[in-house]
């Protein structure tokens, strides 16, 4: 949430747009702090995709999510363009969609060749329900309910095995001539937290069998004839800039693969998870989709010569670095507050129930005016939601222009974990969402109305006046 700009000249909001002198003929949209279509046209105000975000306000209210079509598309063709060249084997790409599930967003995904990573029966049901072919899905999760494994195995998902009870629960479930098609969540004692990579025995987590159990889970899975385990599976951290913890993790998982033929396993899938990181402030430097995925095309086909192993198929499950440039927020501007000596404030009309990273993970953000872009970055305020909390700020020592009410503030980068998470805290209706392109704004999510807010209330008679 503490957001402390770099010292020196700010110019303008419109130093935050995509350089287009850039030589880069294809740049790599998690290296953009705006969407690859943003512009500033000739009455000052920024444009997504074609459309005026303050005309985007005035048809469709605020707080408004702003997807970029252009944008998602082209870090999704990146990922899968990127293993196509430098992997030599079999490949697919997955949306680790629990950044943002919604049938749109599914649908653009898979209309560029990507399979959908779901974590509960809600996100399968919308991959399904969006059109997406089963054979691309893959279902995660620590605690899946009974239900949703029934869903999983009638739908011919792949289900991603994470503990003990759940193989259990899978064969107790298992029909005899329909084995079901696992892989395997293994902690392989890597671990990032943001610019931190440490490697450890055994790693705190909730997630995916020990390394040290491998012996007995793969011998317990070779004897169960209506499993039918596919591939192994690890996910190391979110928001990673480092290179090297992703090529440790991709050679670990090699060992595995050697591993699990000595039991009579049949592996073919290999999934290195996610993680990429992406540009939320100026200071941050990523690397680009096609960097990461070289990196790890490279470490996987080494370590497979190296045990004279065939090559695997070889899946990855980005999320974020998909999905979070792509989409910004717009709010309006209402009330503010000035504290001599001490701050200003300068509040919208939403906040933690649109985005909570900032009140729970302290997640820093950058703003920008939409209808002042060349206007000097005059002041510095912060950035107040309307509900009922005082750690509701979005974003502190915010650099803007002088703004007024009615003004529309835009927070960049928020496609991830923005509307996935969002709440009806305060009781407030969540936000719209459009997805823009050439100069067309559609409706993907429609706003909540204060009805909805009570449609699943339920008032006992003895309560009715």
């Amino acid at each position: 949430m503490v957001s402390t700009h770099p010292t020196g000249v700010q110019h303008s909001g419109s130093q935050y747009l995509p350089q287009r002198h850039d030589t880069r003929a294809n740049p790599s949209p998690n290296q953009e702090l705006l969407p690859l279509t943003a512009r500033v046209h000739d009455h000052d105000l920024l444009e997504i995709g074609g459309c005026d975000v303050t005309t985007l306000v005035e048809q469709f209210g605020s707080p408004l999510y702003i997807l970029d079509e252009e944008t998602l598309r082209s870090a999704c063709q990146q990922y899968r363009d990127a293993f196509k060249q430098y992997y030599k084997g079999e490949s697919q790409v997955l949306y680790a969609s629990k950044a943002w599930n919604c049938l749109a967003v599914c649908a653009i995904a898979a209309s560029v060749g990507l399979g959908i990573d779901v974590v509960s029966g809600g996100e399968l049901y919308t991959a399904l329900q969006a059109g997406v072919s089963p054979q691309k899905i893959y279902l995660h999760g620590n605690n899946k309910s009974r239900e949703e494994l029934v869903l999983a195995i009638e739908s011919g998902v792949t289900i991603v095995a994470d503990n003990w009870y759940e193989l259990h629960t899978l064969v107790e479930i298992a029909q005899p001539a329909q084995p079901i098609r696992i892989m395997l969540r293994l902690t392989p004692g890597i671990e990032c937290h943001t610019h931190e990579y440490i490697r450890t025995g055994h790693l705190d987590s909730k997630f995916g069998f020990d390394p040290n159990d491998l012996d007995e889970v793969f011998t317990f899975v070779s004897q169960q004839p209506t499993l039918n385990c596919v591939g192994v599976h690890a996910h190391i951290g979110s928001q990673i800039f480092e290179r090297q913890p992703h090529q440790d993790l991709a050679a670990v998982m090699v060992q595995w693969l050697r591993d699990a033929g000595k039991y009579g396993l049949n592996i073919t899938e290999l999934n290195v998870g996610g993680g990429l990181g992406i540009k939320y402030t100026e200071s941050d430097d990523p690397p680009s989709i096609e960097e990461w995925v070289k990196a790890i095309c490279e470490v996987i086909q080494a370590a497979c010569a190296a045990e004279n192993l065939p090559l695997p198929k070889l899946l990855s499950e980005p999320g974020r670095s998909l999905i979070a440039t792509a989409c910004i927020t717009a709010y309006t501007v209402g009330s503010s507050k000035v504290i001599p000596e001490i701050r200003t404030y300068v509040a919208i009309d939403g906040g933690m129930s649109d985005n909570p990273r900032p009140i729970t993970y302290q997640s820093v953000y950058r703003a920008v005016v939409a209808n002042k872009m060349s206007s000097p970055l005059s002041q510095t305020v912060t950035i107040a939601g309307k509900h009922c909390e005082s750690g509701d700020i979005l974003i502190k020592n915010a650099l803007l222009p002088k703004t007024e009410p009615g003004d529309i503030l835009v927070v960049m980068g928020t496609g991830a974990y923005n509307y996935s998470m969002a709440s009806n805290y305060n009781r407030l209706p969540r936000p719209a969402a459009v997805v823009v392109a050439n100069g067309e704004a559609n409706l993907i999510l429609q706003r909540e109305t204060y009805e909805d807010l009570i449609r699943q209330d339920r008032l006992p008679e003895r309560l009715k006046k």
